[in-house]
C-alpha cells in the first residue's frame, strides 16, 4: 500500500490528512488557540473524591475538572499489545541478567483477576500519593528515583478503594489519556507513559519490557543491556518498553529517545516542585511530529508540506528518526492550495456532510448523537444490473459496498464510542456473515481499538472503537443558529481560515490599491478578535490594505472579497 503525508499549515492552523493508494484515509487538525490535551502531564489537586463510583475529579487546570477512575490510580495502563512477556524477564532474572539499579524495586507481578483489567495489568503500582490514611495496613512502596512513592494495589488481599489512596486537596501527578469530549472533563490516568521513537518511557514503573514481534532472543538481549547500562549510568529509573521500531537499530539511536526522556523527566521533576498545582508539567509533542513519530514508515513514498518552516522541522525531525526518509520530505510551492491540489478538502467537504454516496448509486448516512453513531445504508438510485437477477444479490452488493466506504469514513471522520451500523436485511445467513467479516477485515485497517459485534436478530452490527479526541465534525463545526441547534455550521475560525486560502487562490489577479472583505457580522468579530492575525497574514500576503466590512445579509459562511479603489 502507497501512503502519502499532506500537510496544510498557516501558522493558525495545521492540517495533516493521510493518503493510502491516493484515498483519503485519515484528516487531523491541530489550532494553535487550541490544542489538544492528550498525553500533556499535570500536577494537579485533587478536589473531590467520590466512594460511590470508586473515582476522583482532579483540577488540572482546564475549564472543567479531569476525572480518575480508580484502577487508574492502582494500575498501570495496559502495555501496548507489544509488552514484554514475563516468563522471559523471569528467566532473565534467573539467570541474573537482570541486573536493576540500586533501589529499583521487584519485578511487578500479573494479576487478572480484576473485571474491567484486561491483559497485561499488574497490581502493584497506583498513582503518586503523598500520605497513607490513618488506619490503613502499611502497603509495599518502592521509588522510582523522583521521590514519588508507588503503593501497592491490594491491601491484605483486598482491593484498594479510591479514598484510601486519595483525599480532597491532595496533589497528585496525572496525564490526560481522552480528550475533554461535550460536558465531560479529561479522562485522567495516574500512570505517566512518554512515547519515543523506539521507546516508550513510564516513570511511575519500574520495568523493561520488550516488544514481542522482536523474536531474536539475541536482540532482545542486546536492546534490554543499552537500557539498563543507560539506567546505571545516570541512575535513572522509571520503566522502559522497547516497540518493535526498535529492532536491528543502532545503539546511538535507542540512547538517542533515552537522553530525551532523561532530559524531559528532569525538567518535569523541577517544575513539579517550582510549580504549585494545577500546573501543566509537560506538554506533548506537535501534531505533526506526533504524526511522523507513530505513522511514518518506509510505505510512505512522500510527505508534503506548503509551509517552508514546518517543512524545516520535519526534515530536521526525520533526519533525527529516519534519515532514509529524509529525501521524501517535499516543499509544496504552488499557489493553488495544497489540500485541494492533492483532492483532500473535496473529501474534507463530504466528510462534513450526514449523507455518503456510494460509485454503485447507494447511500449512507452518518448520524452522531451523545449516546451513539447510527449509519443507516440504503440502496439509493442502485436497482442492480439489467439482466435478470435477485434482489438478494443486489442488497449483498450495495451492503459490501457499503461496509468499505463505512470504515473509511469512520477513520476519515474519528468516530468513536458505540457505532451501530445498519445494513440493508438479507434474508440469507450467509450473506449476513459475509457482510461481518468484511467488517472485521476492513476495520483491521484501523490503527483505533475497536471490536465489531454481530446482533442476528436485528440485521445489525455494533463497532465500539476508542475514543480518544473530538470527532472531525465537532473540530470543524458548532451548532447551528438558524435552526436552533438542530444543525451544525462550519465555525467562525473555520471560515476565518477559508479566507484566508481563497485569497491565496484569487489574490495575484487582483488589482487596485486595496481589498474588501464582505462577511457575516460573526465572522467580522472574530477577524477582529480572536483570529485578528488572520487580518495581519491578508494585508502581508497582498501588500495592500484590507477592509473588513460586515454584512447582516450575508449567511454564515458566505463571504465575498473585491478589490477597491485606483
Amino acid at each position: 500500500m502507497n501512503k502519502e503525508m499532506i500537510i496544510s499549515s498557516n501558522g493558525h492552523e495545521t492540517r495533516v490528512a493521510i493518503l493510502e493508494d491516493d484515498l483519503v484515509a485519515e484528516i487531523f487538525v491541530e489550532r494553535e488557540r487550541n490544542r489538544g490535551v492528550v498525553g500533556n502531564v499535570y500536577k494537579g489537586r485533587v478536589s473531590k473524591v467520590l466512594p460511590g463510583m470508586q473515582s476522583a475529579f482532579v483540577d488540572i487546570g482546564l475549564e472543567r475538572d479531569g476525572f480518575l477512575y480508580v484502577s487508574d490510580v492502582i494500575n498501570p495502563a495496559d502495555l501496548f499489545d507489544d509488552e514484554d512477556d514475563e516468563n522471559e524477564t523471569k528467566a532473565s532474572e534467573a539467570k541474573g541478567n537482570d541486573k536493576r539499579p540500586a533501589g529499583a524495586g521487584r519485578p511487578e507481578q500479573r494479576d487478572n483477576r480484576r473485571g474491567g483489567g484486561g491483559r497485561g495489568r499488574r497490581d502493584d503500582h497506583s498513582g503518586p500519593v503523598q500520605t497513607r490514611p490513618e488506619g490503613t495496613e502499611p502497603r509495599e512502596t518502592a521509588k522510582d528515583g523522583s521521590g514519588v512513592r508507588r503503593e501497592r494495589a491490594f491491601n491484605g488481599g483486598q482491593e484498594a478503594r479510591i479514598e484510601d489512596l486519595l483525599k480532597e486537596g491532595q496533589e497528585i501527578l496525572v496525564q490526560v489519556a481522552k480528550e475533554p469530549l461535550g460536558t465531560k472533563g479529561a479522562r485522567l490516568t495516574s500512570h505517566v507513559t512518554l512515547p519515543g521513537r523506539f521507546l516508550v518511557f513510564m516513570p511511575t514503573v519500574d520495568h523493561i519490557g520488550v516488544s514481542r514481534k522482536i523474536a531474536s532472543r539475541e536482540e532482545r538481549s542486546r536492546l534490554r543491556g543499552i537500557v539498563r547500562e543507560f539506567r546505571e549510568q545516570h541512575a535513572f529509573a522509571g520503566g522502559v518498553i522497547i516497540r518493535t521500531a526498535a529492532e536491528e537499530r543502532s545503539k546511538e539511536d535507542i540512547l538517542a529517545d533515552l537522553q530525551y526522556f532523561y532530559r524531559i523527566w528532569t525538567d518535569m521533576r523541577q517544575k513539579m516542585d517550582s510549580h504549585r498545582a494545577p500546573a501543566v508539567v509537560y506538554r506533548e509533542q506537535s501534531l505533526v511530529a506526533k504524526l511522523l513519530r507513530d505513522l511514518l514508515t518506509d510505505d510512505y513514498t512522500a510527505i508534503r508540506i506548503d509551509h517552508a518552516q514546518e517543512y524545516q522541522r520535519v526534515v530536521e525531525f526525520i533526519e533525527r528518526i529516519m534519515p532514509a526518509l529524509a529525501g521524501k520530505v517535499k516543499l509544496y510551492d504552488k499557489q493553488f492550495p495544497i489540500f485541494e491540489e492533492y483532492g483532500v478538502q473535496a473529501e474534507l467537504d463530504k466528510a462534513l456532510r450526514s449523507k455518503v454516496w456510494l460509485k454503485s448509486g447507494g447511500s449512507i448516512v452518518i448520524n452522531q448523537t451523545e449516546a451513539l453513531v447510527a449509519v443507516d445504508v440504503n440502496t439509493g438510485r442502485y436497482v442492480g444490473k439489467k439482466t435478470a437477477g435477485r434482489l438478494e444479490d443486489t442488497i449483498l452488493k450495495t451492503n459490501l459496498e457499503a461496509v468499505k466506504e463505512i470504515v473509511r469514513q469512520i477513520r476519515l471522520r474519528d468516530l468513536g464510542g458505540i457505532i451501530v451500523l445498519d445494513f440493508i436485511d438479507m434474508e440469507e445467513k450467509k450473506n449476513r456473515q459475509k457482510v461481518f467479516q468484511t467488517v472485521e477485515q476492513e476495520l483491521r485497517k484501523d490503527r483505533a481499538p475497536s471490536k465489531p459485534l454481530q446482533v442476528s436478530d436485528f440485521g445489525l452490527v455494533i463497532v465500539t472503537r476508542k475514543r480518544v479526541k473530538q470527532s472531525l465534525e465537532r473540530v470543524l463545526t458548532e451548532p447551528c443558529p438558524y435552526c436552533a441547534g438542530g444543525g451544525t455550521i462550519k465555525s467562525s475560525s473555520t471560515i476565518c481560515y477559508e479566507i484566508l486560502s481563497e485569497v491565496k487562490k484569487v489574490g495575484g489577479d487582483m488589482d487596485g490599491a486595496g481589498v474588501l472583505l464582505r462577511v457575516n457580522p460573526d465572522i467580522a468579530r472574530a477577524l477582529k478578535e480572536e483570529e485578528r492575525n488572520v487580518v495581519k497574514d491578508l494585508k502581508h500576503l497582498l501588500g495592500k490594505d484590507v477592509i473588513v466590512k460586515p454584512d447582516v445579509h450575508l449567511h454564515h459562511e458566505q463571504f465575498d472579497v473585491m478589490a477597491i479603489g485606483g
